[in-house]
């Protein structure tokens, strides 16, 4: 599957932004996808998860309450709701894909290119 995020921009603290991963292909719905992001300096850390057929949602403690991702099998996407925007949010975050259905925070198969998203303060 191929992936490809988008929907990054600068906002202002407090703002919100609204990421979409759109993927490839005809088995979009067999896969667990995942946002991860990465600021400047640091490690690529998770965000959310989804199961695969949206029942079921995953975040980090750094995210839950503001950010919310949810996924349209019927459109290949998945999107990353994120509200009440925070200068640490800013990093370049990514979409993933997977088929195993282990813990949703590792083992992603396929990665998209990032998009960036900057707060400002």
């Amino acid at each position: 599957v191929q992936l490809q995020a988008s929907g990054g921009g600068l906002v202002q603290a407090g703002g919100s932004l609204r990421l979409s991963c759109a993927a490839s292909g005809r088995t979009f719905s067999t896969y667990v996808m995942g946002w991860f992001r990465q600021a400047p300096g640091k490690e690529r850390e998770f965000v959310a998860a989804i199961s695969r057929n949206g029942g079921s949602t995953y975040y980090s403690d750094s995210v839950k309450g503001r950010f919310t991702i949810s996924r349209g099998n019927a459109k290949n996407t998945v999107y990353l709701q994120m509200n009440s925007l925070k200068p640490e949010d800013t990093a370049v975050y990514y979409c993933a894909a997977k088929n195993d259905i282990g813990q949703v925070t590792i083992n992603y198969e396929y990665w998209g290119r990032g998009t960036l998203v900057t707060v400002s303060s």
